[in-house]
């Protein structure tokens, strides 16, 4: 179902009149299907990952989320506000400042008012958690530069356009199709 194909995931191949289904066309929407599968499963194995990150910290999934978003954008030198991070992890306002107090109490983050306009809040991860996460994602990290470098730099550009073009049609599909929640159901 996920590429679109059946509620049990089948297609119907498309045949090349041999009566075996073995067309280009057919082969090419294979190999498509599987890396919709990939993307999928690696999606699922991050999900748990994060999980595992949460169970080591002893912190609720939906908390060790929100703290791997502030550690990612902060490496990345784009420090989140609670409202970006609200959009990044799927919580209302009112939940992420739940969330945002239990990771401050936890010692986990701090809000700091960096900009010159104070009422802009930034949220930082604590010098007592960096350790911690370095800890824990530096094995992960290490082993997908290594798996990365297997790819030559036109293979990588190719992931990348993919994965872009991947994420703006997620993104429209959300804002669009599924902004109220999902389609409208068919009638039976």
């Amino acid at each position: 179902m996920a590429n679109g194909h059946g509620a049990d995931g089948d297609r119907d191949r498309e045949s090349d009149g041999s009566g075996n289904g073995d067309s280009a066309a057919g082969r090419e929407a294979v190999r498509v299907d599987r890396v919709m599968d990939g993307l999928r499963a690696f999606g699922a194995n991050y999900t748990e990952f994060t999980r595992r990150f949460a169970t080591w910290l002893g912190l609720h999934s939906t908390d060790a989320a929100a703290l791997v978003e502030i550690l990612y954008a902060e490496d990345q030198g784009t420090p989140l506000s609670p409202a970006r991070l609200s959009e990044r992890v799927s919580l209302s306002s009112g939940a992420t400042a739940i969330l945002l107090k239990r990771l401050e109490q936890a010692g986990h983050i701090v809000r700091t008012r960096e900009s010159a306009d104070r009422r802009v809040v930034t949220l930082r991860s604590s010098p007592g958690i960096r350790p911690r996460a370095i800890a824990f994602f530096g094995p992960y990290s290490e082993r997908m530069t290594e798996a990365m470098a297997a790819y030559s730099p036109q293979e990588i550009q190719h992931f990348e356009n993919l994965l872009g073009t991947l994420r703006t049609t997620m993104d429209a599909l959300l804002a669009h199709e599924y902004e109220g929640g999902g389609p409208t159901p068919p009638t039976p």
